[in-house]
């Protein structure tokens, strides 16, 4: 405890300029303050500060000792804080943004729930497409579907996001049903537009990528529409199975060529690297995890019905 007293003692001085404004702060006495300084260089073997009657100055092996030492208190801080946290009882308003059929479907009966465990927690949840900047517009979390792109935030898989290639039993009793990926060209597709290249679809083909381009009468920026469009008979869509996994139930859409519908994705919860989570934080995603997991719900009647090697 006496380095820790001291590098305190050595920091209030530097920050204040003054031994004796930093006396005041640590409600020490100057003598000690400057005792205390004195026994830290000389147990250095190093002097830290140049003194003058007027003001002092750190050296060069001053500035490198206060650096080293603001970082071991700014940490010995956070771990008694991270302590502290996981003893809290979560509370405050947690500002969360989440993709709009996502948070639609999945993330509104789960906030319910959390809210009746956590009552002294609010959830202010913005439902929108884009990629939002967490620190600059104020948000504690997000979910993120798909290949995360931002490393300066921490990922917390929530669950797998698998893709299903799906249209009606109407539609490919008409059509019918392609035995490869190079077929969809000659069939009626319904593009997702708010992705990179809307018309390329990705498939694997003997273990190797391939992408094939499609076309169709519709084109939309939300899924929903495209899912109920395809059970209405108008054509193929590829679709995360979060969405079309209760029509894939109810036999509305039939997923067709699963050994060519490349490995999954994950569906994520990303928080910005502070130095420490909030107990809300922290807890939110925890429920998330347990709520979703490696087998979510949605997916659990459809993988049933797969190939054992195409789930």
């Amino acid at each position: 405890m006496d380095r820790l007293d001291d590098m305190l003692a050595f920091i209030k001085v530097v920050d204040t300029k003054s031994f004796t404004a930093a006396a005041d702060r640590l409600n020490l006495s100057k003598s000690v303050v400057s005792r205390r300084i004195g026994e830290l260089e000389n147990r250095l073997g190093a002097r830290l500060l140049n003194r003058t009657t007027r003001k002092l100055s750190l050296t060069e092996v001053g500035q490198a000792y206060y650096e080293r030492c603001t970082r071991i208190l700014a940490d010995l801080e956070e771990a008694e804080q991270a302590v502290a946290d996981l003893h809290a009882a979560p509370r405050g308003r947690l500002r969360l943004n989440a993709p709009v059929s996502f948070g639609t479907l999945h993330l509104a009966p789960v906030v319910a729930d959390f809210l009746e465990r956590y009552p002294s927690v609010e959830i202010d949840m913005d439902l929108n497409d884009r990629t939002v900047d967490l620190v600059d517009e104020g948000y504690d979390l997000a979910i993120r579907i798909g290949r995360l792109r931002d490393s300066s935030l921490i990922a917390r898989r929530l669950a797998p996001a698998r893709m299903a290639l799906c249209a009606s039993p109407a539609y490919l009793q008409k059509h019918g049903v392609p035995e490869t990926p190079d077929d969809l060209g000659r069939h009626s597709c319904l593009i997702y537009t708010n992705v990179p290249s809307p018309d390329l679809w990705q498939f694997t083909v003997d273990g190797e990528p391939r992408n094939v381009r499609v076309s169709g009468p519709i084109r939309s920026n939300n899924g929903d529409l495209l899912r109920e469009a395809a059970a209405a008979g108008v054509g193929f869509v590829m679709s995360p199975t979060f969405l079309c996994g209760q029509a894939l139930t109810r036999g509305e859409l039939v997923s067709v060529l699963h050994r060519h519908i490349p490995s999954e994705l994950a569906v994520n919860a990303v928080y910005p690297q502070n130095r420490h989570l909030s107990p809300k934080v922290r807890v939110f995603v925890d429920f998330l995890v347990q709520r979703f997991g490696p087998r979510p719900y949605w997916d659990c009647a459809l993988l049933d019905t797969l190939p054992q090697d195409a789930g």
